[in-house]
C-alpha cells in the first residue's frame, strides 16, 4: 500500500534558477514538474493553486493546451468554427472578422493565459485615440478619431470569443470580466452592451 500524500502540491527552486517551480501530482497519481515562469512567490502559489483546482475538474490537458495557444491561432479556431454560417449571421462574422484584424495587430503571439485585462484595456485605449483609415485610389488616408462605439464592437467581440475560450476550460476566467474599461467610459451611449 502506498504511503498517503501529505501536501497536494509544492514549490521549488532549482538550484541556479530564480524562477519557482511546482511539483504535484496529476489525477492518475503521476508526478509532474514544471515552472511557474514567475519569480513572485504570491503568484507562483496562484498558479500552483490553478493547477490543483484543474486537476480536481479534469480541465488539466485543456488547460495546458490553452497555456501554449496563441491569440492569433485562437482567433482561426473562433472564426472557423464559431462565426461562421450556420453558427452566426454572415453579417455577424464579417463583424468578427473586422474587430479581430485590429486585435490581432495586438495581441497575435501573445498566449491567452498571459492576456490580462490590464492589456486589453490598454489596447482599448489605444485604439480610442487612433484615426480612421480609408483606402482610396491614392492609398490610405486618415479620418476622424475612431467612435467610441467601434472600440467598444472590438470589446464585445473580444469578449464573446473568450467566454468560449473559458468554456472550452483553456481559460479559467475572462480577462474581459475584469476589466474597468465600461462603455460610459468610452463616451457610448445607447443601447450597447
Amino acid at each position: 500500500m502506498a504511503r498517503p500524500v501529505k501536501h497536494d502540491g509544492g514549490l521549488y527552486k532549482r538550484e541556479g534558477s530564480k524562477v519557482w517551480w511546482m511539483r504535484y501530482r496529476d489525477k492518475d497519481g503521476v508526478r509532474q514538474r514544471e515552472s511557474t515562469l514567475t519569480e513572485d512567490w504570491d503568484e507562483a502559489q496562484k498558479r500552483l493553486r490553478e493547477r490543483l483546482q484543474a486537476r480536481d475538474n479534469n480541465t488539466l490537458p485543456a488547460l495546458r493546451r490553452g497555456q501554449d495557444l496563441t491569440f492569433g491561432e485562437w482567433s482561426d479556431f473562433y472564426l472557423e468554427n464559431f462565426s461562421r454560417p450556420p453558427f452566426r449571421a454572415q453579417k455577424t462574422h464579417e463583424v468578427n472578422q473586422r474587430a479581430l484584424k485590429h486585435l490581432r495587430k495586438m495581441f497575435e503571439s501573445t498566449t491567452l493565459a498571459e492576456l490580462t485585462a490590464d492589456d486589453i484595456e490598454m489596447c482599448l485605449r489605444k485604439r480610442l485615440k487612433q484615426r480612421a483609415l480609408v483606402k482610396t485610389k491614392d492609398g490610405f488616408v486618415e479620418k476622424q478619431v475612431l467612435k467610441a462605439t467601434t472600440v467598444h464592437q472590438e470589446l464585445r467581440v473580444l469578449r464573446r470569443m473568450l467566454n468560449v475560450a473559458v468554456r472550452k476550460k483553456f481559460l479559467f476566467a475572462n480577462p474581459c470580466a475584469a476589466s474597468s474599461f465600461r462603455r460610459e467610459s468610452m463616451g457610448c451611449s445607447g443601447r450597447i452592451t
